[in-house]
């Protein structure tokens, strides 16, 4: 198991990125996808049409949001992804740490923090200043 830790920036507010991880309507406009996302503690997610999904399990509002990815680990082998937003004076640092990957998923997961999940979220959010 490995774990992730990266910081972006995003040209936005923490508010407007909080309410782009966390609102079903905004995370569909950048995943072009389907989505499940409530954000309501010990609720299920599904992002990508079902290619991500686990159980929501903290929320702070336009702070943080905490989140178990499954990839059929054993029990006690949870996938935690935190994610923190930081106002920056450009904008938004956002914190991700993703802990627990399985091995032969590290460089896909790495790969899509950066284009699966924060390119789309920028081009977004930096598009509509």
């Amino acid at each position: 198991m490995k774990n992730f830790k990266k910081y972006f920036l995003i040209k936005a507010s923490p508010e407007a990125i909080y309410n782009a991880i966390t609102n079903k309507d905004v995370i569909e406009l950048w995943t072009d996808s389907e989505v499940v996302m409530e954000p309501i503690v010990n609720s299920d997610f599904s992002l990508y049409d079902g290619d991500i999904i686990g159980k929501n399990l903290e929320f702070e509002q336009g702070k943080k949001m905490v989140q178990e990815w499954y990839f059929g680990n054993p029990e006690g082998q949870e996938s935690i992804v935190t994610i923190k937003l930081h106002t920056d004076k450009k904008g938004t640092s956002v914190e991700i740490t993703h802990t627990n990957i399985p091995d032969e998923a590290f460089e896909n997961i790495a790969e899509g923090w950066d284009f699966g999940y924060v390119e789309p979220i920028k081009e977004l959010l930096e598009e509509e200043e």
